[in-house]
């Protein structure tokens, strides 16, 4: 990077090539005032705050978007530039509320006394107030009895002050017109909600088209608070003080994109949530992220250990009010739960054997976590019985990427579409599922990013596509393969990259040769003309980037759809450079972290097979253990044995389930929760009477994530840490603490000393377990660092955010692609069942909402189970949208509010799985991928039935 030499206040200093006057002075420690700049967004310069005086040139110049020249003499701090900035501070002073949303406990006065950097101490009128006090600004009575004389415009209409949110209000009486919500909307969520209306003295921010907050497209990613500088914009959690006890660095606890956060605590109890300038997310968060804290105080939280009373058989009933456990359990204390619950554990193991015995761990707790309880299984329990939602969710991409490419991670960065000229987004809806995400992308195709959406549905990223594939469902090996011919026949491949770095391309070669565009048009339902569009730009791309989501992996066909993902990156050479390769974007928190600590069932830590000799003897070796060999069962195979009769050698007695709420996330979850409740002995760990709760015979109240120090890994891999902010309720006590003492009373002699029941110490032994990874990725550098990506070997290795640059970990360093074939669905629509019903998420909501239901704001944007058709559904159906219907299907029945989506295709109903009064996993199939053995969440036959005033169905 060339430097450039300038004057600063009469210092020779150097600024770097194209950087501003404003940060060259932030770098030499010389701070002039801003209001309108803020680090992440594009300098506008209309505050006029940051003027300077710049020799040889008549006007002052806003030192925020004016750069640096060789040979400036630049003066911040000259009587005419002071002069100049203190004006503009006390111009805008006098034209602020008396008193703003910002209103600080410890600052009554219009000055303020807080910092921009130090939230507890931010005065009444936020950043405004700092520089104001900093700059030692006085406003003139005179001046503010002028600006009062002239309102700048009607303070008593409904928008002017705007409570109409559920997470935020709005003061304009305090906006002073910097733009940077404006900015923060439009250029780096790219949501385009907030605008900038009219002209002169009536000039004023506004929601689409002049509507109340609450009643416009606001997705709530809470941006524009975090943008705000004088309060105009708040969270409604902290009007009427910003101060706070402390505030406390970790990673968000919803998706897999892993935004770093900053939580604010006061009195024990989050009461705000800022984004940090995390690599993942640049101080970006979604409403989750930034609105969904209040779950960890909610009055439902497990606060004692449980124990099933004695007179309470169990039952499938799971919709039980969760302030009601006393009428299924009583209160124990630690010691005698633990001892029942590993008590009862061991005797079944010693009775029926190993394999009477399953755990199904948590991928919304701590790399730790997920390492010591799949050690717990193995070493404890005798068997690989041990599983978790990954099994669900992205299993078949984990076996198709192992079987394919020789790692089951992704192998490029979301944020590199930097760097790409053409991405394809299949199977996925980033902007529900992964918001932050969803920004890179939309960030690249504003720089000229060319994007293709491939969804059964029309999702929100599709507006943004330079070509949207709205294919049938069920098809998408015909869609995929259709392209890979089109390159193939057309002579696009990378004839040098298959040559040195591919085997098997032959066989993939004949195996599409009848999947020619032409003849999977009908089948997929995309044109002939579009798909070899498509396939011509993807290949002829400098780089070309694919993610997908379970849109893709949730389907008896899943580990086909991705085997032919991977086909169609290689054949056109579209890896291991920058912007390229293959992402499946991560669904939960630590989904990444829990399978590569090995809380898989086929699988040790770091994708060792169990089944390998050399593995195998390495983990005996390392834990002093003998250990079973063969692959265990996984969470819907587990369900099956636990109903299997009881002549079964493997038939599953007892299980341990940490964090998992199997009893709403599984398929067929009339045959899950018969399955759950028929255990000789179920042991929950949970921080909510979950539905897998009310089926347990011991209850272990746990930690939620802000009260627990960790590691996680996104699905960028990087390994990042979160740090406890808050202390656990009640009696509640760390998983990590849990899982040992199970360990205890089933034999096990563990020592795991040191701060936070020892989670350095469980690190570091799983960084050995995990060294051809995280070898490199000490405790004490996670500490320093906060987060580190993976690959990263030696301590002074930086990780390595593009991997299969020159070779794939296979065992011949070439990736080995597979043929593929069509397969349908395990079962097709017919008469009684004439619809396909295809689960997601949805924005506000995640996973099976024991958290985000709990959360005010989320539940207060999304409070009502709805089922999406389009508008000629509704109309062949007779209803309306907002009517309540029955949804069948072969399994079971559910009640549900119709929401009209004309992005839903023909024939398709679309359902999020997030709410227990209408779950959806009642109706989904549990037929499964052979090979991932994920279950067909994605598509099963059902029917919609009008639920009238009389003769409603039974449900």
């Amino acid at each position: 990077m060339s430097l450039v030499d300038f004057k600063l206040n009469g210092a020779s200093v150097q600024a770097r090539e194209g950087e501003s006057i404003l940060k060259a002075a932030q770098r030499h420690g010389v701070d002039i005032p801003h209001l309108c700049f803020k680090d992440g967004l594009r300098a506008d310069g209309n505050c006029r705050a940051c003027v300077v005086e710049i020799e040889g040139e008549r006007t002052l110049a806003p030192s925020c978007c004016r750069n640096v020249t060789t040979g400036m003499d630049v003066r911040s701090q000259s009587e005419r530039a002071l002069k100049s900035q203190k004006l503009v501070l006390e111009m805008l002073l006098s034209d602020m509320p008396d008193r703003g949303y910002k209103w600080n406990d410890n600052d009554k006065d219009d000055a303020g006394t807080g910092s921009a950097v130090r939230p507890e101490s931010v005065g009444q009128h936020g950043d405004l107030s700092d520089w104001v006090a900093r700059m030692n600004v006085t406003v003139r009575p005179e001046l503010k009895a002028l600006r009062r004389a002239q309102p700048k415009a009607d303070v008593s209409r409904p928008g002017w002050h705007d409570e109409s949110h559920p997470a935020m209000v709005v003061n304009l009486d305090a906006c002073i017109q910097c733009t940077r919500c404006v900015r923060a909307c439009r250029e780096v969520q790219v949501n385009d909600v907030i605008g900038y209306a009219r002209r002169g003295a009536h000039s004023e921010i506004v929601f689409d088209l002049n509507d109340a907050m609450g009643d416009s497209t606001c997705v709530a990613c809470g941006e524009c608070v975090q943008a705000c500088p004088t309060g105009a914009l708040m969270p409604k959690t902290l009007i009427g003080s910003q101060r706070v006890d402390k505030t406390v660095d970790s990673v968000c606890p919803f998706c897999g994109v892993g935004c770093l956060v900053s939580y604010k605590v006061r009195n024990n109890r989050i009461v705000g949530v800022d984004g940090r300038d995390g690599p993942a997310n640049q101080s970006r968060l979604c409403v989750k992220g930034r609105f969904g804290f209040d779950y960890a105080h909610h009055p439902h939280r497990l606060t004692k250990p449980l124990i099933r009373r004695a007179d309470v058989p169990k039952d499938t009933m799971v919709s039980r009010d969760p302030a009601d456990w006393a009428s299924v359990f009583r209160e124990a204390s630690w010691d005698e739960a633990l001892d029942l619950a590993g008590g009862q554990l061991k005797q079944l193991r010693d009775r029926f054997g190993v394999k009477s015995l399953a755990g199904f761990g948590s991928a919304k707790g701590s790399n730790e976590e997920a390492y010591l309880f799949q050690k717990l299984v193995r070493t404890g329990f005798g068997s690989n019985n041990v599983d978790h939602c990954t099994r669900l969710c992205h299993a078949s991409s984990v076996a198709a990427l192992l079987e394919g490419v020789g790692s089951g991670s992704v192998s490029n960065q979301v944020n590199d579409v930097d760097h790409a000229e053409l991405v394809l987004v299949i199977g996925c809806n980033p902007s529900g599922n992964h918001p932050v995400a969803a920004t890179w992308i939309k960030n690249a195709v504003k720089r000229g990013l060319k994007i293709v959406t491939a969804d059964p549905r029309g999702t929100d990223l599709g507006k943004h596509a330079w070509r949207s594939l709205q294919f049938k469902a069920d098809t998408d090996v015909a869609l995929i393969n259709a392209m890979i011919h089109t390159i193939i026949e057309e002579g696009l491949t990378d004839p040098a990259f298959i040559a040195a770095r591919v085997s098997n391309f032959e066989a993939v070669r004949d195996g599409v040769q009848g999947f020619s565009p032409e003849a999977m048009a009908p089948v997929c339902g995309v044109p002939a003309a579009t798909i070899r569009e498509v396939a011509r730009a993807y290949a002829a791309a400098k780089a070309a980037m694919i993610f997908w989501g379970m849109g893709i992996s949730q389907h008896v066909h899943g580990t086909d759809n991705v085997r032919s993902l991977i086909a169609l990156c290689m054949v056109a050479g579209q890896i291991g450079k920058p912007g390229s390769g293959l992402h499946p974007l991560r669904g939960q928190n630590n989904v990444q972290g829990a399978s590569d600590a090995g809380l898989i069932p086929m699988m040790f830590p770091n994708y060792q097979r169990v089944t390998d000799p050399a593995a195998h003897q390495w983990f005996e070796d390392f834990w002093n253990t003998k250990l079973d060999d063969q692959p265990g069962y996984t969470v819907v195979e587990i369900m099956r044995k636990v109903l299997a009769p009881e002549s079964d050698p493997h038939k599953v007695r007892g299980m341990y389930i940490m964090g998992e709420n199997p009893a709403m996330s599984d398929p067929d979850l009339n045959h899950t929760r018969r399955a759950l409740s028929s255990l000789s002995h179920l042991v929950v760990q949970d921080i909510f009477m979950t539905e897998t709760a009310w089926l347990a015979d011991v209850v272990l109240p746990a930690t939620a994530w802000p009260e627990k120090t960790g590691s996680v890994s996104n699905t960028d891999r990087m390994v990042q840490l979160g740090r406890q902010a808050i202390d656990p309720p009640g009696d509640a006590r760390p998983d990590l603490w849990i899982i040992q003492q199970i360990a205890k009373r089933m034999g096990l002699d563990w020592n795991y000393a040191g701060e936070h029941d020892g989670v350095a110490a469980v690190y570091e032994e799983m960084r050995q377990a995990m060294h051809a990874a995280i070898g490199g990725i000490t405790w004490k550098r996670l500490q320093i660092e906060g987060s580190v990506t993976y690959p990263c070997l030696s301590a002074d290795d930086p990780g390595q955010p593009t991997v299969f640059t020159d070779h794939f970990p296979t065992s011949d360093g070439r990736a080995h692609l597979v043929p593929t074939a069509l397969v349908l669905a395990n079962e097709k629509p017919d008469e009684a069942y004439p619809l396909v019903l295809i689960t997601g998420r949805q924005l506000e909501h995640w996973h099976t909402g024991s958290m985000t239901r709990r959360s005010k704001v989320l539940d207060a944007l999304e409070p009502v189970a709805t089922a999406s058709v389009n508008g000629r559904e509704l109309e062949r159906l007779g209803i309306q949208a907002g009517d309540l219907v029955a949804l069948r299907s072969r399994r079971g029945a559910v009640k549900v509010c119709l929401r009209r989506d004309d992005g839903t295709p023909d024939g398709t109903v679309f359902m999020p799985f997030a709410y227990r009064e209408s779950a959806a996993n009642l109706l989904t199939n549990p037929a499964l991928d052979p090979i991932g053995k994920i279950p067909e969440f994605k598509y099963c036959a059902v029917c919609i039935e009008p639920i009238r005033q009389t003769g409603n169905p039974t449900i």
